[in-house]
């Protein structure tokens, strides 16, 4: 019997300017989907409370495991919705900084931030500080609020640029 293939063995980085997201759960969804990687398929794994949504298309970079356990999160800006599993192209433009308390364990879960190659919106996007300030914070607040649905904390620990987000990356590279 054919499968899908298993994205999580794909490059995470594919040259020195840009990296490989695995889209797990589109923009403007209530549906959260993960990677199960036991069966190879993308599972819906919650869904959010009437009113919220994903932002913007929320994914992974494969081969990589960060300090939550989980392949390292990335937040992808493109123009329009893409699906679970599509791999997309894209160029690293930031980090959120973030740690979620659950009871007395303090979890660092940053998610990255990346601009789809391929879009028109964001294409003059090259970091964090290109956004406007307002959106950030907005964007910020919707991680808190996310967290205290699952019942834990989430504490921001501020943003940061591209460079800081590739080290991450290396360490959950090295941590795989």
């Amino acid at each position: 019997m054919k499968s899908l293939a298993n994205p999580s063995i794909l490059k995470p980085v594919q040259d020195d300017d840009f990296i490989q997201v695995i889209i797990e759960t589109p923009a403007q969804s209530r549906n959260k989907f993960a990677f199960d990687p036991k069966q190879s398929i993308f599972a819906l794994k919650k869904v959010l409370p009437a009113g919220m949504v994903f932002p913007y298309d929320f994914g992974f970079l494969p081969q990589t495991l960060a300090p939550d356990g989980d392949p390292i999160d990335v937040l992808l800006l493109m123009d329009e919705p893409a699906f679970p599993g599509v791999a997309v192209k894209a160029r690293l433009i930031g980090v959120i900084e973030g740690e979620q308390v659950d009871g007395k364990k303090k979890i660092r879960n940053d998610r990255l931030v990346a601009v789809a190659e391929a879009n028109h919106m964001y294409a003059g996007i090259r970091k964090l500080s290109d956004l406007p300030g307002k959106w950030l914070k907005e964007l910020q607040v919707f991680f808190v609020n996310y967290h205290n649905l699952e019942g834990k904390q989430y504490r921001l620990l501020g943003c940061k640029g591209s460079k800081q987000a590739m080290r991450l990356i290396k360490q959950a590279k090295k941590a795989a």
